[in-house]
């Protein structure tokens, strides 16, 4: 028989054993643990702050469902960085596959956290409030003093002051329980957050939103082919939108005229008249006060100028007439835009460039706008000639000038400076090109908002859950009376809080007052230390 520490067979002490080796977690060990991760409360609330994160650069940058124009701008300013934006989806947040990630492991958690806790808040509600400890005193809260009333009379005191909590009697002591509608109201903010994201996911599958570019006199009807661009959900059914008409008749703008904010615009509004099946009406539609029509809300979102421009050919012939949206570029209604007249004669003609509502030759900046109202409204143009055969075509308000010859004096651009009711005469007869008015124009933000009800009802049970969850407190509370050597009765109160103990002295507290003044039994307002002294 050997003692001491193993040694080999040449004596020497033998290593120590190894720790035994752990047992590989497996693919189902992985999945298990993934989803318990998934669907912790802690993952739940990291994943909803990234939801709020991955949708700031929706708000920072232009988004192509309602500003494609700017998303063009962005891009064409910042150059690689525009693309490589672009590329990450920056200009489609809300579309993009990132934010579509991010949507549905949110949901796919909440889905996960809220099922198995309902399971057990359930049980909960239908168990009866845990038995007295044995040792009260070792409980946060901990009173204990004497009365001369019998037990069962302290009992039916202590359930009196008990009065909000479920109390279950056991032998010689009862124990309490209430606060239980802090984990619904709890599960309430989870079950409305699923709501929000389902009526938002719902919203963005059946939904719209449209856009229209109208100027002062003219009109649209709610027809997706009607507008300048729409983006719509899967499920969207165009022949589903409710028939109506709005139309432009003034927009009223108004700049702050002096002072250090001078500029600065103060007020918009865009005067319409609309007619639905259901009736004629009009309006006055401002930023943050949309029209709403049959559940459908028109919002102005942007607004410029239109130069009313005529065209003539080599031949005489009116080629265009009518106003040309411009759009701005900055705060003082610098505005880009283009005229196309493919049907003029000798190849086409086509015209870039900006108009100034204020118009001021700087000696080193050249033409800049000072202000952004009409004061001193010029145009600047380029002229360039082969826009037929469809070359000149894409969007409206911009001139692609690949494949077009530009018209040139000298060996130098042509260029016209026009203020409104002059005209300008391209070289060689090619034609002439006439200001004659500038009008304004409004961009009107057309979108379904039959979602908007359901979204904000859960909104506001979201609300309501996390109010409850944060203010009701869950609680326990014992109370033991027994008899005394000295045949008075030795009353305990004691006291748990679930999560939280902020109050819970003052609950004990309020028993043990009751219980001490409550009649019958006869408080000695003596504690058990005061009698042992």
């Amino acid at each position: 028989m050997t003692t001491g520490a193993a040694t080999d067979s040449a004596g020497a002490p033998a290593p120590p054993p190894s720790a035994p080796p752990e047992a590989a977690l497996g693919a189902v060990g992985w999945l298990r643990w993934g989803w318990r991760t998934l669907t912790s409360m802690r993952t739940a609330l990291l994943l909803l702050l990234l939801l709020a994160v991955v949708a700031v650069p929706g708000s920072v940058l232009p988004q192509r469902s309602s500003a494609p124009d700017e998303v063009a701008t962005w891009i064409e300013e910042h150059g690689r960085l525009g693309e490589l934006v672009d590329r990450l989806g920056g200009f489609n947040v809300y579309s993009s596959p990132w934010f579509a990630a991010v949507y549905l492991l949110l949901f796919t958690s909440l889905v996960g956290c809220v099922i198995p806790r309902t399971r057990v808040h359930w049980k909960a509600l239908r168990s009866r409030p845990p038995a007295t400890p044995r040792r009260l005193e070792r409980l946060p809260v901990h009173r204990s003093f004497v009365v001369d009333g019998p037990p069962e009379q302290v009992l039916g005191a202590a359930r009196e002051q008990l009065r909000g909590f479920r109390v279950e009697a056991y032998p010689q002591s009862l124990a309490a329980e209430r606060g239980y509608a802090k984990e619904s109201a709890n599960l309430l903010f989870h079950v409305a957050l699923l709501l929000l994201l389902v009526t938002v996911a719902v919203g963005q599958l059946v939904g719209y939103t449209a856009n229209k570019v109208v100027v002062e006199g003219g009109s649209f009807v709610n027809a997706a082919g009607q507008y300048d661009s729409v983006r719509s959900g899967a499920r969207f059914d165009g022949d589903s939108l409710p028939p109506f008409k709005v139309t432009l008749d003034r927009l009223d703008v108004r700049y702050e005229q002096d002072g250090p904010r001078i500029g600065e615009p103060r007020r918009f509004d865009a005067n319409v008249t609309w007619s639905h099946e259901a009736g004629t009406g009009s309006a006055s539609v401002a930023p943050n006060h949309p029209l709403e029509i049959d559940g459908t809300k028109v919002f102005l979102t942007g607004n410029g100028y239109a130069p009313v421009f005529r065209v003539t050919d080599s031949t005489g012939t009116v080629v265009y007439e009518g106003p040309q949206p411009f759009l701005p570029r900055d705060t003082n209604m610098t505005s880009l835009g283009a005229v196309k007249a493919p049907s003029a004669a000798g190849g086409g003609l086509a015209f870039s460039g900006f108009f100034l509502p204020t118009a001021t030759v700087d000696d080193v900046l050249g033409p800049i706008s000072t202000y952004p109202d009409l004061v001193e409204p010029k145009v600047f143009l380029n002229a360039y000639r082969g826009a037929e055969d469809g070359r000149a075509a894409g969007s409206v308000f911009t001139l692609d000038t690949e494949g077009l010859d530009r018209v040139e004096v000298d060996g130098q651009p042509w260029l016209a400076q026009l203020a409104v009711g002059e005209s300008a005469t391209l070289p060689d007869g090619q034609g002439t090109i006439e200001l004659l008015d500038v009008i304004r124009f409004a961009n009107f933000q057309v979108s379904d908002t039959t979602g908007n009800g359901p979204t904000l009802a859960a909104a506001v049970l979201a609300l309501v859950g996390l109010m409850g969850s944060l203010l009701l407190r869950r609680r326990r509370v014992w109370v033991r009376a027994t008899p005394g050597d000295d045949g008075r009765t030795v009353v305990e109160v004691a006291g748990l809080g679930k999560g939280d103990a902020d109050g819970l002295v003052a609950e004990v507290e309020r028993v043990t007052d009751g219980l001490r003044t409550s009649p019958g039994t006869l408080d000695t307002h003596r504690t058990i230390e005061q009698e042992r002294q």
